[in-house]
């Protein structure tokens, strides 16, 4: 088995490699999601670090065995840190030929393909435009090709429960999985127990699908196999003691949610509409219903946020949450919620756009919108997570700016972000500061007339007070009609809207200076070449500065959590780099918001095709900066022992 690592090669015929990258491949009905889910949790159960990309079609069903049915999941894992999915795999499992089409070219020079030979007839062959079966032509010759029957080897394996040929067909994963999990010397028995519970008022699907679990592991650990198919242990990655789970990003966010809310003293309300892939965090916040959280599925976009905004008015943390084309919906609504001054959190999970877009694919495409995509000068905090876990700590921070300062917050995941998992290290509360919301109970105006309240008398901050309807003596006008200063009633002057305007933008510029400094994440904080990232490019800028800096080249990793207002050390630290490259998925808005801000002349790598950065990509870009790389005089660069071009990039 070709054992190259997407984090570090490695000769697999002298030592077992840190990490292993493997890509389960089917029909859309195949259950590869599944199937990645379960070997995802037995290799966290193993203590391997990981980090997984689900990637499936945006067809709710497309025609089996096309080509744009084809659903996929990839895990990398290993002994050692991973931060990314991986590059190529070391191992394909494809289980039809659309699946083997659509996925080959990504599968590393000696890597392994195991096939479901049983699934390679004519029909499905002419479905993926194959005019030969690749199995057979010498096609795949670069690579180690294992193909066998696991349809008829799993019809076989599940006979004894009376199952009809379809439902039996449907235990192929669990096959698969099985076999899997020899390979990897993973233990069955966590499976065994989920399977049980899943299928527990159906136990006859229960055994069936146990059946072939242990049948895909006996198969490779009794047939006589030559060549790749071996078993292969990783050990556990050293890591700290405490309580660990696999977590996903849209879980993470639900959490951290809860989390802030509680750090706040505050009930949530959460008001959505369904949209791809942002729908997680709504059925994820369902389940947690026990700790102060209502949730609300509204009618439409606008009816979600517009009822968000009501339970802040009312005295409650409002969240919502939707994708690049419901935030659009959202935009007017986000407007009021600024004129209001009430605090908002709104979770954009961002995917492939304009318009519909690429609904299960990801992007960073909305960060323009998020900045600045409102009518009027309506400036909001824009928080952007960077991994799954992280997207934890994130969403209690979009909870305390958002309380603290009367705003609302958008916190920015994607696609990646949201559907891929990691492991994590279940926080202690304790460490936690909290927040607590102080409601104004008593007239801040005792001087005034008959001592009537002024719901937009400024703090030294420029936060206004928070008051909730129904306490005694404190009526008060709201809405979405500028307003005079302090008293809040109805005033559009010149001057009045004038002043609103600056106080409502300085109060968000001060933002600024209740949020840490900015880090560099890798590297030193000045030299030659910083490469600066945010969101969900962590991973793999992560890991291409680490192997440039393994080079020899004066590079730096520098990744931004607070998008906007930006750190207010950020310009100064930039500035101590001669040179700045911004990767991110799409055309170069932060390298625009960077030029807007700093006047700085960033380099940008732009990609929108769907997929995250490979790490190779960065890599690659990063070595053009450097006159001469040993080994690399002649513009190119060499990644995972791929002689790959020197990147076209924009430059200044």
């Amino acid at each position: 088995m070709a054992t190259r690592s997407a984090e570090h090669a490695s000769d697999a015929h002298l030592h077992a490699p840190e990490a292993v990258v493997v890509r389960f491949a089917g029909d859309s009905g195949d259950g590869m999601q599944l199937t990645g889910g379960q070997f995802t949790l037995s290799t966290a159960l193993a203590g391997n670090d990981l980090a997984t990309f689900p990637d499936f079609p945006a067809e709710i069903r497309a025609p089996q065995g096309t080509l744009f049915g084809v659903s996929a999941f990839q895990i990398n894992f290993g002994s050692q840190e991973v931060t990314t999915a991986g590059d190529a795999p070391d191992v394909l499992v494809a289980m039809n030929p659309a699946a083997l089409k659509v996925n080959v070219a990504a599968l590393k020079p000696g890597g392994l393909v195991i096939a479901d030979s049983g699934e390679f007839d004519k029909r499905n062959l002419d479905k993926a435009k194959y005019a030969a079966n690749p199995l057979e032509d010498g096609s795949l010759a670069q690579w180690e090709v294992m193909a066998f029957d696991i349809s008829a080897l799993t019809l076989e394996a599940v006979k004894p429960f009376g199952l009809g040929n379809k439902e039996a067909l449907r235990c192929k994963n669990m096959w698969t999985l099985g076999l899997a999990l020899w390979m990897f010397d993973r233990d069955r028995k966590p499976l065994v127990d989920w399977l049980t519970a899943k299928f527990a008022r159906s136990p006859e699907l229960a055994q069936a699908n146990i059946a072939a679990l242990n049948a895909g592991h006996a198969y490779g650990e009794t047939a006589e196999l030559a060549g790749p198919l071996r078993k292969l242990h990783l050990d556990p990655v050293p890591s700290e003691p405490g309580l660990y789970r696999t977590i996903t990003g849209a879980e993470a966010v639900a959490l951290g949610l809860v989390a802030g809310a509680r750090l706040a003293g505050l009930e949530l309300f959460f008001g959505g509409y369904p949209i791809t892939p942002a729908s997680a965090v709504l059925h994820h916040l369902v389940k947690v219903k026990e700790f102060g959280v209502t949730t609300f599925q509204a009618e439409d976009e606008i009816a979600a946020i517009c009822a968000a905004i009501g339970a802040s008015y009312a005295g409650q943390l409002g969240v919502t949450s939707s994708s690049g084309p419901g935030l659009a919906l959202k935009g007017e609504a986000m407007g009021l919620a600024i004129m209001t001054e009430l605090p908002l959190v709104i979770v954009n999970s961002q995917r492939g756009g304009p318009s519909t877009g690429l609904p299960t694919k990801t992007e960073q495409s909305d960060l323009y919108q998020a900045v600045y995509g409102r009518n009027g000068d309506a400036p909001l905090p824009v928080i952007a997570a960077c991994s799954p876990a992280d997207a934890f700590e994130c969403a209690i921070e979009a909870c305390r700016i958002a309380t603290q300062f009367m705003t609302p917050v958008i916190l920015l995941t994607d696609g990646y972000i949201g559907n891929a998992s990691e492991p994590w290290k279940v926080p202690d509360p304790a460490t936690f500061a909290s927040f607590p919301v102080r409601f104004l109970e008593e007239s801040n105006n005792p001087e005034g007339p008959e001592g009537k309240v002024l719901p937009f008398r400024r703090d030294e901050r420029g936060v206004r007070p928070w008051i909730r309807p129904g306490t005694p003596g404190l009526m008060h006008r709201i809405g979405g009609i500028e307003k005079a200063i302090d008293t809040g009633n109805i005033d559009y002057a010149p001057d009045v809207h004038q002043a609103q305007t600056d106080a409502r933008r300085a109060k968000v510029e001060a933002v600024a200076a209740a949020v840490p400094p900015q880090d560099v994440a890798l590297g030193e904080p000045s030299g030659r070449l910083a490469v600066v990232g945010w969101g969900s490019t962590f991973g793999p800028i992560h890991q291409a500065v680490r192997r440039a800096r393994r080079r020899g080249l004066d590079v730096s990793h520098i990744h931004v959590r607070h998008v906007w207002p930006l750190p207010r050390n950020l310009a100064e630290l930039l500035g101590g780099f001669a040179q700045v490259l911004v990767p991110e998925m799409n055309t170069g808005q932060f390298k625009t918001v960077l030029r807007d801000r700093f006047l700085i002349d960033a380099v940008p790598l732009s990609k929108t095709s769907g997929q995250p950065f490979a790490i190779a990509e960065i890599e690659a870009a990063i070595a053009t900066f450097f006159d001469a790389i040993p080994g690399n005089e002649g513009g190119e660069v060499t990644v995972n022992d791929t002689q790959l071009p020197a990147p076209e990039i924009e430059r200044p």
